[in-house]
């Protein structure tokens, strides 16, 4: 398994597991996620393997099939009234491929986009999880994340 950049050849293989995670999200929060979405079109998603700023990694095999991603976003808070500028690498996404979990792929995306951070400077790195999704949460706690904030909500 290698784990680099994301190319235009990877398209099609990230967008098959942007689909698996809208399904975990539809399966858990119907009322927010619509079934059989996808994140980005296909011209978003170009446009976002080419941004520097929103460094994609894919786990790719010896043939070139993509096994899980991780979709990242720069984020820096220059000049704030109230936060310091410290620059953080923000984990938009991360996925496995759901016939490939457990094979400690996504422990391997998630510490090279570590090594990336320090190689650029980055104070630290940050995500979201969804509650729903305990999986996702359970192998956040297992690589050492700990909680940041907490986002509530009411239905009404």
């Amino acid at each position: 398994m290698n784990i680099r950049r994301a190319t235009k050849q990877d398209m099609d293989g990230i967008n098959n597991l942007l689909m698996q995670v809208c399904l975990v999200h539809h399966k858990g929060r119907p009322d927010l996620f619509k079934y059989g979405a996808k994140k980005y079109t296909d011209e978003q998603l170009l446009a976002i393997i080419q941004d520097d700023s929103r460094p994609i990694f894919t786990a790719v095999d010896e043939t070139g099939r993509v096994l899980g991603y991780a979709f990242c976003i720069f984020q820096q808070h220059i000049h704030d009234n109230i936060l310091t500028d410290i620059k953080t690498l923000y984990i938009d996404d991360l996925c496995v491929d759901e016939t490939l979990r457990g094979q400690h792929i996504g422990k391997r995306l998630y510490e090279a986009v570590l090594a990336f951070a320090k190689e650029q400077g980055c104070y630290n790195v940050t995500l979201n999880v969804w509650s729903l999704n305990e999986a996702a949460m359970k192998f956040y706690q297992a690589c050492g994340l700990k909680p940041q904030k907490v986002g509530m909500e009411t239905i009404l």
